[in-house]
Parts: C-alpha cells; sequence; structure tokens
C-alpha cells in the first residue's frame, strides 16, 4: 500500500514540475539518468504549462517547489547550495526561490495563541493586527502590542504543518532509499542524510521554544558587539508554536534604494554582516544561519538587528581547530600539508592518494594566488572545491549546508550592497584575530603546559615499569574525530582558503 501510496506522490511531483515547465530542468542535472524526464513526460503530457515563465531552467524549478509546498521549498533552499550535484545554472536559480505563502486565516492564528498560551488573545495582547506582515511556508507574523504598552512581533505556525511537512517528505525518504539502493552515487552523496537534515532542520523551526532560546544564546554571545544586536525574547507571550519577540523598527537589508536614502553606508553595512557571520561561527561557534535580505533590519543609528533564528549552525572547538590548522597549510602553500589533515581527520578516504589530493588543491589555489580580492568569489571557490569531492570520493556531509548556505548569503548581501565588495578582504580582521588567538606560540605554549598535570600523574606509573623493567604499553591509536567532526572540510576551505590564498594575514 506504502508503494502505491508514493506513487500517487511522485505523480504530483511530475504534475507540478510539468505546469511549470521544470522537468527539462532535470535534464541539466547529470546525474539524473535520462528516462526520467521522458518518463515524468510521458505521465503528464496533457497538463497545461502556466504562461510567462522564466526562461531560466533553474527559475522554473524554483517556481514549481515554491508551489508544492513547505517540504518542497525547503528541499529547493537545499540543493541552491549544492551545484556539484544539481550543477550551477540550476543552482543559481533556485537561490531566487522565496519561501513566501498567502496568509492564513487571522481566526486560526488567534485560536492558535489562545491554546498555546491559555486564556482569550485580550489576556496576552491589548492589541493585535489581523492582517500578517509577513508569511512563508511554516509560519506567519503578526504585529500586536502587549498588555504593558509594548510593540512585539508574534510569530504562529500555520495549522497543521506539521503533518503536511512529515507527508511530503516521505516521498523523499523513499526516493532517497531506492537511489542509495540501486547507485554508487546516490550512496556517496549520502542523499538518505541530507533527507534528515532537512527534516531536523524544519522540525526544529516547528518548536518556536527552541527558536527563542537560539534568539537568546546569540543574543548573549553577541552582547560585546557594536552595530549588531538581536530583539528581546518575551517568554510570558512565547510557546512551542507561538514565539513573541519586541517589533523592530527600521529599513530591511533587500531595500538597498531606502537605506542609500536614509543615509546609511551601505559598504560598512555589508562588511559588518560578513565580519558579525565570521565572529559567531570562528569564536562562538553558533551562527545564525538563515541570513537572507529579509531576516536583517537596520535601525535608524545603523544598528543592524536579525530576525528569524529557526535555523542555526554550530561548530564544536575541535572543528574548528581543524579549520586553523587547514589555513596555516595554505597561507604557506603547503598543499601536502592541508592534504594531510584531511587525511589523518577522515574527511578523505585512506584509500585515496594524498600526493594526487594534495596537486588537486594546488590546482585550485595556485591560479588565483596573485588575482585581485575583488576577483575572487567565496561562492565560485566553493564549485571548484565540490568539484574535487567528487574525484576524491568525500562523501558529502549533510550537516554542512547551512554553513555553505550561510557563506554564499552573506557574500551575497555584501555585495548586493556594494557589488566590489570583497568576502576576503573584510574577513581579514576577523580571521587575523582568530588565528592569533588559537594558533599562536603562546597558546601552543600554554596546551602544552596544561598538559604537565597529566604527565604527572603518570609519572609514578612509569618509574615502576622502568624498575620492573616492563615495557611501555603501545599507546592507542588516536581516534578519527567523531562523526560531527568530519563535517568541515568544504567549509573550512570555503571559508578560510581564499583568505588564506589572497594573502590576507602576514603571519
Amino acid at each position: 500500500m506504502g508503494f502505491f501510496k508514493h506513487l500517487g506522490q511522485l505523480f504530483m511531483l511530475a504534475v507540478g514540475l510539468r505546469r511549470y515547465g521544470a522537468i527539462r530542468a532535470l535534464d541539466r542535472i547529470a546525474d539524473i539518468p535520462d528516462w526520467a524526464p521522458r518518463l515524468l513526460r510521458t505521465f503528464t503530457f496533457y497538463i497545461p504549462r502556466r504562461m510567462k515563465l522564466p526562461k531560466a531552467d533553474g527559475e522554473r524549478l524554483a517556481l514549481a517547489l515554491a508551489g508544492m509546498g513547505p517540504a518542497y521549498i525547503k528541499l529547493g533552499q537545499t540543493l541552491a547550495t549544492r551545484p556539484d550535484l544539481v550543477g550551477k545554472p540550476i543552482s543559481d536559480g533556485l537561490l531566487t526561490l522565496q519561501d513566501r505563502l498567502p496568509p492564513f486565516d487571522a481566526k486560526d492564528a488567534v485560536a492558535t495563541i489562545e491554546a498555546e498560551l491559555g486564556g482569550k488573545l485580550v489576556d496576552h495582547f491589548s492589541a493585535f493586527d489581523e492582517q500578517a506582515v509577513a508569511a512563508a511556508s511554516i509560519a506567519q507574523v503578526h504585529k500586536a502590542v502587549t498588555k504593558d504598552g509594548r510593540q512585539v512581533a508574534v510569530k504562529i505556525l500555520r495549522p497543521g504543518i506539521e503533518k503536511r511537512f512529515l507527508k511530503d517528505l516521505t516521498l523523499f525518504e523513499w526516493l532517497a532509499i531506492f537511489a542509495e539502493r540501486h547507485s554508487v552515487l546516490g550512496r556517496r552523496l549520502r542523499l538518505t542524510k541530507i533527507v534528515e537534515t532537512v527534516r531536523e532542520t524544519v522540525l526544529q523551526e516547528m518548536d518556536l521554544r527552541l527558536e527563542a532560546a537560539a534568539a537568546a544564546e546569540l543574543g548573549d554571545n553577541m552582547a560585546g558587539e557594536t552595530g549588531y544586536r538581536l530583539p528581546e525574547v518575551l517568554w510570558d507571550q512565547t510557546a512551542r508554536r507561538v514565539l513573541t519577540i519586541e517589533w523592530v523598527e527600521g529599513i530591511r537589508f533587500a531595500d538597498k534604494e531606502k537605506l542609500g536614502a536614509a543615509g546609511h553606508d551601505l559598504t560598512k553595512l555589508g562588511e559588518t554582516v560578513v565580519q558579525i557571520f565570521l565572529t559567531q561561527a570562528l569564536r562562538d561557534g553558533y551562527f545564525h544561519a538563515d541570513l537572507h535580505q529579509g531576516n536583517l533590519i537596520v535601525e535608524q543609528d545603523g544598528t543592524i538587528v536579525a530576525v528569524d533564528f529557526g535555523i542555526m549552525g554550530r561548530l564544536s572547538k575541535l572543528e574548528r581547530r581543524f579549520l586553523a590548522e587547514i589555513l596555516f597549510g595554505f597561507i604557506r602553500r603547503n598543499y601536502v600539508r592541508v592534504a594531510e589533515i584531511h587525511f589523518d581527520a577522515g574527511y578523505v578516504p585512506k584509500s585515496e592518494n594524498l600526493e594526487e589530493f594534495a596537486q588537486a588543491l594546488r590546482a585550485i589555489a595556485d591560479p588565483i594566488m596573485d588575482l585581485p580580492v575583488e576577483e575572487v568569489s567565496a561562492g565560485k571557490l566553493l564549485a571548484q572545491l565540490f568539484a574535487t569531492t567528487e574525484r576524491f570520493k568525500m562523501q558529502t556531509q549533510p550537516q554542512l549546508l547551512l554553513l555553505q548556505r550561510t557563506m554564499v548569503m552573506a557574500e551575497g548581501m555584501a555585495l548586493h550592497l556594494s557589488p566590489k565588495a570583497s568576502m576576503w578582504k573584510i574577513s581579514e580582521p576577523v580571521i587575523e584575530h582568530w588565528i592569533k588567538e588559537n594558533l599562536s606560540p603562546e597558546v601552543r605554549l600554554a596546551e602544552a603546559i596544561n598538559q604537565i598535570p597529566r604527565l604527572m600523574e603518570r609519572l609514578p606509573s612509569l618509574i615502576d615499569r622502568w624498575i620492573a623493567d616492563e615495557p611501555e604499553p603501545e599507546p592507542e591509536p588516536a581516534p578519527l574525530p567523531p562523526e560531527p567532526n568530519r563535517r568541515l572540510w568544504p567549509f573550512a576551505l570555503g571559508l578560510v582558503a581564499g583568505a588564506a590564498i589572497l594573502k590576507i594575514l602576514s603571519i
């Protein structure tokens, strides 16, 4: 029965693609077998296409996915970060995918608030605007006033969104399992893991208490930064399906003309966004991973306020340390050392040739070593690096998708405000400080000193073995980093190779 259910879902997917003339986009994806688009066309030949469709296949695919529901929108946003999988033209087109839907009825919004917070609407808000100010696939936002007179934004989940999303996701899981069972490429790309990541990300977005906690944690981390802040969370008016934060007055990043007319320094705003992202990722290991232009608001004094914290990313301290080691290798053009780090960490299978991998890294880095910084794009660099993954059988790390997407978004916003902006020049202060803090001789000396107490604890047993003429037991091999630490190789290269390659640091 489940098989026929999935076939029915697949048919509806084909219909959606046909309506927007998006089946031909599948022809452009090299890893999709030729028979698949032909089969979809055969079963949907009688479905009429919409009029006035864009010419670009990627943009048609974006429109089709946007019209099929929240799970398809999230899938499209994920694929937009994977030019290695879908090809750059399709990836570029998917970047136009807009997560906007018509608002649901205000009566449903009020019913959700009363069910989640208890009592009546008037018990929590003295005023509530029934017209939604924003509506996306998972939730919508209303402006309101609390009982004590504070203006707030109230985010409310769509009715039945969890059930609808999980229903759509079952088709993705079925297709991913089928592809991995019957395709070596499917197994290398770890498609089931990609779907699992989409599931985990969106399920987290559907618990607004987690989003509130994310906003609070990020706010604590960034409390000392100038030119950037987080809105305050109102916990008394927050629950699983309702989130209330302070209302932010200002101009959104998307409106470049208004920002300029208001006298804001556009170049400075773009630099701040990139540097804040790097500070969050490198210094704190916790970053806002949904940096599209609608989620950043500029207040009158030029302060950037971030909103919408449903998608966040984390990096462990060890992951950041690996990143630093890779950076040093690129700075010194020591590609063999960079390759060794990848092999030691388990990023590249041991069966591959280390020298050949080092040569591939050189092929990526050397051609752009002496280019002006404004001619190097982080997104383009990522595309080259992804091409290398296939050659050396590196498994895709789905958890890395948020990091890739955020970096490209940060660069995109800087370029949106200032076309001559350079991701790597802007990154210099943050990366230079972080490298010195983590890999300076002083830091390494302190780490060595910290090992002395542990060595002193072992000293008696070593003396006893020496007296008894017992050999020192063979040390256990150093364990590979746990699975979360195998996420970073493209991010590390994409984030910092440009900085290294373009000689940002003078170490």
